[in-house]
């Protein structure tokens, strides 16, 4: 049996991977409409996206549009991986017998 990846399986960490999973690969989201989407805090979610940054599973890209600066955020290739892997394991975990 296949361990659950601890660096997603945390709630906010999860809910995080699973909308940025959604995104096609080579897309990204901006920090504000992800932070909406979650409802969650500005610093709840910069501290989660820390830990999936330092795990290579998320790409925090932060740029100048105009004077405004604006962080952008999607899922690596790895990330990608590591959230099949997850979803692999729950469903081992959830139908042993499958």
């Amino acid at each position: 049996m296949h361990e659950l990846d601890p660096v997603i399986h945390a709630q906010a960490r999860l809910r995080t991977v699973t909308v940025l999973d959604t995104l096609r690969v080579g897309d990204r989201i901006s920090f504000p409409k992800l932070q909406g989407l979650l409802a969650m805090t500005s610093g709840n979610l910069a501290t989660h996206l820390r830990k999936l940054e330092e795990s290579q599973y998320v790409a925090v890209e932060k740029i100048l549009e105009g004077r405004n600066p604006v962080t952008y955020v999607c899922l690596t290739s790895t990330g990608r991986v590591a959230f099949e892997n997850y979803k692999s394991a729950l469903r081992e975990l959830l139908d042993p017998a499958r």
